[in-house]
């Protein structure tokens, strides 16, 4: 296996095509990256911004290039001697008729070829949440209505757009009500063909002549009558319902909550070579490296399918697997994967730099304005609580369902209590036995969750009879389908509680709001964050170390400002009081309360200082308001406290934007003056921290992961503003300059660091795949705010040392502290590293010796990154 030393995430899609990828393959090349690490490839509906909604595993998306610009692209990468690491999605396809597939399976039920290829219920038929109101009034309204498919040749029911093919027994009841000689010869050919000739046929037949004009008036005249378009309807292997009713009612397993994902069934040896012949293919043919496993959580069994795609990939694919890991969790010690994409990382980032004492000051104000929602713990439950009773109530319905039937001796409202309390109670993403023993550390999960549930039940023997279908003590094919999909559920309830309640509803500090991210954990400063690396050299020293990614909550560098409200907590509560009573007459009195609430209030100040820009003009102003009004509504929907996705209340989303608009007023001068004052050495800070963490990911075990132009700086909100196009014309300007390290503005600056650090990895490998991680003590008045480690491999080696918890000790654009601030404080080297060293940022020579002092070193640059002579 070639391990890459450094990746760079690009977005396909949004104006980014393999030949404008290949375009940029230059400019990667000298910043030091190894390997392209590419968002899903394969055809996905049309119009997709993200390409995980695939619609057709085997074809390379026409939208983006096709199978010919994928290949000028990789041909491209081998001329530049780089990789290629894709994203690749087994758990979910698009359910869109789009979807040959799926849109075969609408037609012909569990008949159909691809029937086991999802995961669906069959004992009723197959529920498609389309509708924006009840079956029978959709049909009243005219909503619905029998008409051509031309693109796909067949009949089906369109729903505005729409168009679901129809069962083709009814080809024949359709017939009977039209006299039209193309309709005969269709339900004729319909009742004796089948499978893939099937619409094959009926194409030949709508084109080989015959009006189709006339027929599709015909077809419209027939759908007036509504009692034969329900009959029809009631004649499909589908029906269609309400979409809100999709929570509590749906035959097939989705991604999340997302109705339009619907869960595939890779677990079987067939359907996993039919999704993964094409990706197998480039991989056997040199075209693709290395392959990242989205929500691998989410499959029936992870390790089962990860040991049947390292059979197929062969032993030298790059594989990491997207999964978050708990605070005290480690990653299956059997599966053969390189690690994780990094979130893992982010959490240790955040806590490095997040100040303790600060944070406690933050606690106090946050509680005194928050109310309820400022109790970390009561909001998780309260949160997890509203997921399994609401958000995925069918599926907890199934389970108990399954339960119930496996023992009637039990009342099935018992055994949905236990289940609820068990899911509410989980600590982890979920467990992962399939048919075996669990292993010590998952039986340790479902162990200490009981303890925690067994308080809140009146009567242990539904909880006792759980546990034993959990840890694989009963046997059958019920009771193997409810240890699947308990875990297939805990991690949505835990991902959508956490990550898309949660997060925006316990606001203290949004910097700690992220995916992986322990918000109520306290930080463990220093001794913590070379505990976690030490283990994580030890764990997964090739998994990807991650800053930022497509799914974080903000941009890297947004979150590196917001670590110093914690410094600068005092600074900061003081001035949301006051900025609070500068922007009330553009708060709003509802029915239900003042709009927007003060826990809102306390996250767009905060949200705001993260994004906010040094320098402004009248264009940034605007874009800056349309992109903190976008998040503004996205935030309050997915709090799900006062709006939500499902029930949106526009008078509230209103007064929310017409608040968070106002805050990037152009006539909110007094306000903007006093922010800007306020937020200067924050945003100072927020510089050094954003330097700070780009070095420790640039040399810390873990292989460095960069998001698409977080090279510079990223100050980007939740996706999709996070997606937006990149400016890599300026980056590769930058990068081209010359000038000393003094002179560069900022972002050029982090765009050197990170050239400098790949740069080292590239020409020594060995020393970040296989090097040890060695802390360096720190000594002296100042030891608090700075860090060091080395890695060391062989005898060769390399030392980074950043400084952190910065916040009003640095003057107005300057990146360094001075020597001044440094007094005593000075790194303690091993006796090993003593020789003759090079600093690479600035290049200036070290002297032998057992220490290094930081003020020479961190006195008038912002960090070190020193390797021997």
């Amino acid at each position: 296996m070639t391990l890459p030393t450094a990746t760079y995430r690009i977005q396909f899609r949004n104006g980014m095509t393999f030949d404008r990828a290949s375009g940029l393959l230059p400019y990667l090349k000298t910043l030091g990256i190894s390997h392209l690490y590419a968002s899903p490839i394969f055809t996905a509906v049309s119009g997709s911004t993200h390409g995980y909604d695939v619609t057709d595993a085997n074809e390379i998306d026409p939208a983006l290039g096709g199978r010919a610009g994928f290949e000028r692209l990789t041909e491209s990468l081998a001329a530049a001697g780089m990789g290629l690491i894709l994203d690749i999605v087994p758990n979910h396809m698009a359910a869109s008729p789009e979807n040959g597939w799926w849109r075969d399976v609408l037609a012909f039920g569990r008949q159909s070829a691809y029937a086991s290829h999802f995961d669906i219920d069959w004992s009723e038929p197959l529920t498609l949440p389309q509708l924006g109101q009840d079956f029978d009034r959709a049909l009243a309204d005219g909503e619905l209505r029998i008409t051509l498919d031309e693109t796909h040749g067949n009949l089906a029911l369109g729903y505005f757009e729409t168009l679901l093919p129809l069962n083709p027994r009814s080809y024949g009841a359709i017939a009977n009500r039209l006299d039209d000689p193309v309709a005969t010869r269709m339900a004729e050919a319909a009742a004796v063909t089948s499978g893939e000739n099937f619409n094959r046929a009926m194409r030949d037949i709508l084109f080989e002549g015959g009006d189709r004009a006339v027929l599709r008036q015909k077809l419209d005249d027939i759908s007036r009558d509504r009692d034969f378009l329900g009959s029809l309807h009631e004649g499909q292997h589908w029906r269609l319902i309400h979409w809100k009713k999709a929570a509590r009612h749906l035959s097939y397993r989705r991604f999340f909550e997302v109705t339009g994902l619907v869960g595939t069934r890779v677990e079987d040896p067939a359907v996993f070579e039919d999704m993964h012949r094409l990706v197998i293919e480039l991989v056997r043919h040199g075209k693709i490296q290395g392959l990242r496993i989205d929500h691998v959580d989410g499959l029936a069994e992870p390790k089962a399918y990860l040991h049947r795609l390292r059979d197929a990939a062969g032993p030298d694919t790059y594989i990491v697997v997207e999964k978050i890991l708990g605070a005290a969790e480690t990653l299956p010690e059997s599966w053969p994967v390189a690690g994780t994409t990094g979130y893992e990382f982010i959490a240790a980032l955040s806590e490095l730099f997040t100040d303790g004492g600060g944070l406690r000051i933050l606690d106090e104000a946050y509680r005194s304005l928050a109310g309820e929602t400022g109790h970390l713990e009561e909001s998780r439950r309260i949160a997890k609580q509203l997921m399994v009773d609401r958000n995925f109530a069918g599926e907890t319905d199934r389970l108990a369902s399954i339960a119930a039937g496996i023992f009637p001796e039990l009342k099935r409202d018992e055994i949905a209590t236990a289940l609820s309390e068990l899911l509410i109670a989980f600590p982890v993403y979920r467990t992962y036995g399939d048919g075996g023993p669990l292993s010590w550390q998952d039986s340790a999960v479902l162990a200490g969750t009981a303890s925690q549930v067994m308080p809140r039940l009146d009567d242990r023997r539904a909880l006792d009879h759980v546990l034993k279908l959990l840890e694989g003590k009963i046997e059958g094919d019920a009771a193997h389908e409810f240890r699947i999909r308990f875990q297939q559920l805990s991690g949505p309830v835990m991902a959508k509680a956490t990550e898309d309640t949660l997060f925006y509803r316990y606001n203290r500090l949004l910097a700690a709001n992220e995916v992986g991210g322990e918000p109520g954990k306290a930080p463990g400063g220093t001794e913590e964050f070379h505990r976690r690396m030490a283990e994580r050299a030890r764990l997964q020293p090739h998994g990807l170390s991650a800053s930022a990614t497509h799914d974080t909550k903000r941009g890297e560098d947004a979150r590196a400002r917001l670590y110093a409200l914690s410094e600068g907590a005092d600074v900061f509560a003081q001035a949301v009081e006051r900025w609070r009573e500068m922007n009330r007459p553009w708060l709003k009195d509802l029915p239900d309360g003042i709009a927007p609430e003060a826990n809102v209030e306390w996250m767009l100040y905060q949200a705001l200082a993260g994004v906010w820009p040094e320098d402004r003009d009248g264009r940034q102003t605007e874009e800056l308001r349309d992109r903190f009004t976008d998040y503004a509504v996205k935030a309050v929907r997915e709090a799900k406290l006062r709006s939500n996705w499902t029930e949106q209340e526009a008078a509230y989303e209103e007064a929310v934007t017409t608040y968070a608009a106002s805050l990037v007023s152009p006539e909110n001068d007094a306000f903007h003056e006093d922010f800007e004052r306020v937020l200067q050495p924050f945003i100072a800070a927020g510089y050094l921290n954003s330097l700070s963490q780009t070095l420790l990911k640039l040399t810390a075990p873990g292989i460095p992961d960069i998001y698409q132009g977080a090279e510079g700086f990223d100050f980007s909100l939740v996706d999709p503003d996070n997606r937006r196009p990149v400016d890599h014309q300026r980056l590769m300007a930058w990068l081209s300059e010359a000038g000393p390290i003094a002179k560069l503005q900022a972002a050029a600056l982090k765009q050197r660091i990170v050239s400098i650090g790949l740069q080292l990895r590239q020409r020594h490998p060995a020393l970040f795949a296989k090097g040890d991680y060695l802390p360096l003590k720190v000594t002296g008045n100042r030891r608090d705010h700075a860090l060091a480690f080395a890695r060391v491999h062989k005898g060769d080696f390399a030392i980074a040392a950043v400084p952190r918890l910065m916040f009003g000790w640095l003057d107005p654009g300057v990146l360094f502290a001075g020597p001044e601030f440094w007094e005593d404080t000075a790194i303690t080297i091993p006796s090993p590293l003593h020789g003759l060293k090079a600093d690479l940022v600035t290049g200036k020579t070290i002297e032998p010796g057992g220490s290094i002092s930081v003020a020479a070193l961190l006195g008038s640059q912002p960090v070190g990154l020193i390797s021997p002579i």
